[in-house]
């Protein structure tokens, strides 16, 4: 029997390998995407544990100098591992120099201030612009083989910021995320080779993770958290953002927080398509995948331009709201195209959804090109949903060649209209036990 469950767990997974070997658009994929084998710290150099360089173990005193002192130190000598470790230490923004990496212990946990304060202003991106913006509590600029471990915790301790943010939009209901003025728990920019394995990111006061202009990143095993319940929810704590990247990898991470958590960004704006500092999302896999509450497990927008060769497969949803979201931005020139959704499994409000999108809003002089979302498939998907359909429309945007192979769901809605899209697939779908003809 054990041979035989052996075989059959075998098979399945040289199915899966096969699949993998190509992206939506039949390119192969690079091996690189095969490695889901952890970083070991021992290989990072040095180890600079925190508290033996000056930092108290002490929850209540800010300690940015102190922490940032060690990081700089380590990267004078050439670079290593700056350890967190048992115990909770308070601190402000810190800048991973070249050659620095950081692994939180388990039992420790590097905890942000609530005083906005304490983090510096800094030329940053964010919302897909490029502008001066209070930097993150983990940042770390040019500073390729960048690794976060661990399993210990970053806690971005949001509670007041969020409290702040929902009272400001009752008395400014067009409060942006700028005005607010949250920091975001870890970003890192133009760096390549990055690994994030094993950590808790927690309670951040904005999003979670924002990675921009990077290649080669891995996200392995993190758990990724934010309220999305109880009197103050954490608004805007998107999970993963990822900001004109391309060879992306989420692997075996748990999200749960209260808005998206997967997010692709390019740029937007009129003229976003012109501008250097923006650009494509390309060759994202995520695959294995836990999600708790969330938005949409996986969203193009609100500030994307070029999304293509993206794949989500193989993943649970306990309660999100949306599976794959395609937001198009009426004021930017966008294209979505070759994206995979296959083997999503759970419960989730709406399955697809592709509606305008005219948060902070701001049109420019300019004839803008009509945007598209082409060759998106969905395959073998068994879902609990409220609305399984939610596509509307537009003069704005084109929407061709989508496929549906393999579904099976409850619709409450009952809205499937493959005849909204041009050139759509459906082959052997199955909404609330009928079969689709």
């Amino acid at each position: 029997m054990k041979k035989q469950l052996l075989l059959v767990t075998l098979l399945c997974m040289g199915n899966l390998m096969a699949h993998a070997d190509n992206w939506p658009d039949g390119t192969k994929m690079d091996k690189w995407f095969e490695n889901t084998s952890k970083v070991d710290p021992s290989t990072l150099g040095k180890q600079y544990v925190i508290t033996d360089y000056g930092v108290k173990q002490d929850s209540t005193v800010v300690q940015t100098e102190a922490i940032q002192a060690v990081i700089d130190k380590a990267a004078q000598e050439g670079g290593g591992l700056i350890v967190v470790p048992k115990g909770t230490y308070l601190s402000g923004s810190l800048f991973f120099k070249k050659g620095t990496r950081l692994m939180v212990d388990e039992g420790g946990k590097l905890k942000g201030s609530d005083r906005i304060a304490n983090f510096a202003i800094v030329e940053t991106r964010i919302e897909g612009e490029t502008c001066p913006y209070f930097a993150a509590l983990v940042n770390a600029d040019h500073n390729d083989g960048f690794v976060i471990c661990g399993k210990g915790t970053i806690d971005g301790n949001g509670y007041h910021y969020w409290n702040e943010f929902w009272i400001r939009r009752k008395w400014n209901p067009k409060c942006t995320n700028k005005d607010a003025q949250r920091p975001r728990l870890v970003y890192i920019s133009n760096s390549s080779n990055v690994t994030v394995q094993d950590v808790r990111l927690q309670n951040s006061p904005f999003w979670t993770n924002h990675i921009y202009n990077s290649d080669h990143v891995r996200y392995l095993d993190c758990y990724i958290y934010a309220v999305t319940d109880g009197p103050v929810k954490g608004p805007s704590t998107d999970a993963i953002d990822i900001d004109k990247c391309h060879d992306f990898l989420v692997d075996g991470c748990y999200m749960n927080v209260n808005d998206d958590a997967v997010v692709l960004k390019g740029g937007k704006g009129t003229w976003a398509d012109t501008m250097s500092v923006n650009g494509p999302v390309e060759r994202v896999l995520i695959q294995n995948c836990h999600y708790g509450d969330v938005a949409g497990l996986l969203t193009l927008g609100s500030e994307s331009l070029h999304d293509r060769n993206i794949i989500l497969r193989n993943c649970k949803a306990d309660k999100s709201h949306r599976v794959l979201w395609l937001k198009m931005r009426t004021d930017t020139p966008q294209h979505y195209e070759y994206v995979s959704v296959e083997n999503i499994t759970g419960n989730t409000g709406k399955f697809i959804t592709v509606r305008p999108w005219s948060q902070f809003y701001k049109p420019g002089e300019r004839k803008l090109p009509l945007s598209k979302c082409n060759n998106i498939s969905f395959k073998n998907i068994k879902m609990t949903c409220k609305n399984f359909f939610d596509v509307g429309l537009s003069d704005k945007y084109q929407l061709n060649d989508f496929s549906f192979v393999n579904i099976d769901v409850t619709d409450d809605t009952n809205a499937f209209d493959p005849n909204l899209i041009e050139n759509t697939v459906v082959k052997n779908v199955v909404i609330n036990g009928k079969k689709v003809k």
